[in-house]
Order: C-alpha cells, then structure tokens, then sequence
C-alpha cells in the first residue's frame, strides 16, 4: 500500500460521519497535496473491494464510506440537513428476525436505513 493510500485509509478509520470522495480528498489533501482526486477514487474502489470499507448510497446523488468492520448499525438520514445519525435497537432487529422467520426464511443480512425530518415542535 502506498503512502498516500496509506493517509486515506487512516482518515476513513478515524472519520466520525460518512464522508463522500470528494469530502475524503479534502482531508487527505490537508495532510498530503499531492494525494488527487483520482487517487482518493482508486484508492475507495480497492477499499470497497476488498471488503475493509463499505460504500452507501443515502439517495442524495453521491456515495459515502464507513469501516466495514465495525459493529452492526443502522441509519437515520435527516432530509433536511443531510445529516446521518448511527444507531441501533434490539427491538428492530428482534422484529426483523421474526418476521423473516414467519415468512420461512433467516436472516444473513439487512441494511436498515430511515429517511427523515425533524419533528415540528407543534406536531409532536
């Protein structure tokens, strides 16, 4: 792995959101100029392939990455801001197994992810 995939791979592991390419080559120029655009791209693409990261698609019309390793998560996407909120419940995944199992199947695995706005104070 070279030095500048190197630089990408460490800001992927310490990012706390889910940045897109364009936002990774922003980090990655901050410790290294020389690292491009093109790079960032190759670099996220053998990433992915490799299995180390995973690529979501949050219906905003760009691709963002997070670890693929970590503990199992879902997302709530806020429409308005665009931000992502990680989070996890028991309940939902309790609710998934069973229905897969009344359905006859088991689940291998899910990506659950919820589009949102805030709830107006007044509607609440």
């Amino acid at each position: 792995m070279t030095g500048q995939r190197r630089v990408i791979a460490r800001i992927l592991d310490a990012a706390e959101d889910h940045p897109d390419v364009v936002e990774l080559h922003k980090r990655a120029v901050a410790v290294d100029d020389r690292i491009s655009l093109s790079t960032v791209y190759r670099t996220v693409k053998l990433l992915e392939m490799q299995g180390i990261i995973e690529r979501l698609d949050f219906r905003d019309g760009r691709s963002r990455y997070e670890l693929a390793a970590r503990e199992h998560h879902d997302h709530l996407i806020n429409l308005e801001t665009g931000d992502v909120i990680e989070f996890q419940s028991d309940d939902i995944e309790a609710l998934q197994t069973e229905i897969a199992r009344r359905l006859g199947y088991k689940v291998i695995y899910h990506r659950l992810e919820l589009y949102a706005v805030p709830i107006d104070e007044d509607q609440a």
